[in-house]
C-alpha cells in the first residue's frame, strides 16, 4: 500500500479546522496536522502577493487522493486552493497501519 502527505493551504484557522475535521470524519485522511501561522508569497493574476495562510498536512493512502481533492474543493473558500500529495517513502509500520486502519 502507498502513503502520502498533502499540503493544503487555508486563508484562516477556522476554514483550517473545518476541513481538517471533515477530511477526518469522511474516511478520507487518519489526521491533519495545522501548522499556523505560515508566510505565502506567490503570483495570483499577475501580482505578486504575500499573505499569512495556514498549512493543513493530511496523512492518507494514495488511493484517497481524488477523493480528498473533491472534498477539500467542496469545502475550500479559495478559487484555485493548494492540495499538492508528496509520496511516504517509508515510516513507521505502526504508524503507517493507523493509516490504513483509520481511513476508508
Amino acid at each position: 500500500m502507498k502513503y502520502i502527505a498533502v499540503f493544503i493551504t487555508t486563508g484562516s484557522e477556522r476554514e483550517a479546522v473545518r476541513i481538517a475535521r471533515g477530511l477526518v470524519k469522511e474516511k478520507l485522511a487518519a489526521c491533519v496536522s495545522i501548522v499556523r501561522p505560515v508566510r505565502s508569497v506567490y503570483r495570483w493574476k499577475g501580482r505578486i502577493e504575500d499573505s499569512r495562510e495556514c498549512l493543513l498536512i493530511a496523512k492518507t493512502k494514495q488511493g484517497l487522493f481524488c477523493a480528498l481533492e473533491g472534498s477539500v474543493k467542496r469545502m475550500h473558500s479559495y478559487e484555485c486552493p493548494e492540495i499538492i500529495a508528496i509520496p511516504v517513502n517509508s515510516g513507521s509500520k505502526s504508524y503507517l497501519r493507523w493509516i490504513s486502519d483509520s481511513t476508508g
